[in-house]
């Protein structure tokens, strides 16, 4: 378990203190294929037996239990009425899902949805719809629309009031294009050839799908904002990592056609930052304050603040590891930003059972890791 962070409480004691001290809590958790049986996810033979369900409900249980996050963004949720039942048991009395999954066959489900926990009152839920007309610019079909439902949820955050934060889990990596690999008409090398063709094409076709889901969501979430002036928080499994410019555009920190000032000014008020970059600083404070504690001597100092900290992954394909799950924040988030009511003070990626797994307790977990973000009130 990868933990870069403040001590977290564990206990409802704790927690109590933690509101008492300002700290808000948000957490994006992929629930991997969370379906109560006898139903089945994808085919007909995925189905969980009863001891398994129970297993994976222990587990979020007690990752919640041990955590408290205060409002949780969650993915591939097939049963949401038993995903309620479950955090309502831990505390959080808001719950909301914008969608359901496709029932094919009576009892085999695919396209799972996302939902939103939150312990705090959620005042209004809404479904985010992609601008046709922009789609259309983009050279996008007119039908065109998000792999999964975008949700947005407005929540009235204490000492902020009304917080919009968005839930979103973007088109995977699996190419858009398939072959039928029993077809017998084909010889094996004209298979492989075409499954060659299928992946390059399909690859991309999912790229181009991602990179315009977060498009026409930016775009969307500016629009709101320019109405609202409501803080913003986007959290969810993005399939891609921000830094191969697929969805860079969600960090943008450039514009165009604008004065130094007033581009400083709107950006900053319009975009979004990643929360492992607003806690860089909090590293930073931390190990001057060992150094000094150790009475070390200056050039140590300055090659210490040279080693960047890595970044725990989120999630691991084919022997390699990468971020797939992602906090966005607005500037009221921003400790650098004048007016701003909030500053990451702790970050913290749950991913022990990816990395060190141990089957009596992580048999029935989750794929992805889970990222988790502590706010604190500035003073």
């Amino acid at each position: 378990m990868n933990q870069i962070s403040a001590p977290i409480a564990s206990s409802n004691t704790a927690k109590s203190v933690s509101v008492a001290n300002s700290q808000i809590k948000i957490a994006t958790f992929n629930l991997f294929n969370y379906l109560e049986p006898p139903n089945a996810y994808y085919d007909f033979d995925r189905i969980y037996s009863a001891e398994q369900w129970q297993k994976k409900q222990h587990w979020v249980t007690e990752y919640l239990r041990e955590y408290q996050p205060d409002i949780i963004g969650f993915q591939e949720v097939f049963s949401s009425e038993s995903l309620k039942e479950l955090v309502t048991l831990q505390g959080y009395g808001y719950f909301e899902v914008v969608d359901q999954p496709e029932v094919i066959d009576d009892f085999i489900y695919k396209r799972p949805v996302v939902a939103i926990a939150s312990r705090y009152p959620i005042v209004d839920i809404n479904t985010v719809k992609p601008n046709i007309e922009l789609a259309q610019t983009l050279g996008l079909t007119d039908d065109f629309t998000f792999s999964r439902k975008v949700l947005r949820a407005t929540i009235d955050v204490p000492h902020m009031g009304n917080c919009d934060c968005y839930v979103v889990h973007f088109k995977s990596k699996r190419p858009m294009i398939e072959i039928d690999e029993n077809d017998t008409s084909r010889s094996a090398e004209q298979t492989i050839i075409e499954s060659l063709k299928a992946d390059v094409a399909g690859g991309w076709g999912s790229t181009i799908r991602r990179g315009s889901e977060a498009t026409l969501l930016m775009i969307d979430m500016i629009e709101r904002r320019e109405i609202t002036g409501y803080p913003m928080v986007l959290m969810g499994d993005f399939n891609n990592t921000l830094a191969d410019g697929v969805l860079s555009h969600l960090l943008t920190s450039s514009l165009r056609f604008a004065s130094e000032i007033d581009s400083k000014a709107y950006l900053a008020k319009y975009c979004l930052n990643d929360a492992w970059d607003l806690f860089q600083p909090v590293l930073s404070n931390e190990a001057n304050e060992i150094y000094d504690a150790n009475e070390v001597d200056d050039s140590a100092l300055e090659i210490n603040q040279n080693e960047k900290v890595m970044r725990p992954p989120t999630h691991y394909y084919g022997g390699g590891g990468s971020v797939l799950d992602y906090i966005l924040l607005s500037c009221e988030f921003d400790a650098s930003y004048l007016d701003s009511l909030y500053e990451i003070s702790a970050y913290h990626t749950y991913n022990r059972h990816l990395i060190n797994p141990i089957f009596d307790r992580d048999g029935e977990s989750t794929d992805h890791g889970i990222v988790l973000a502590t706010l604190t009130l500035r003073s």
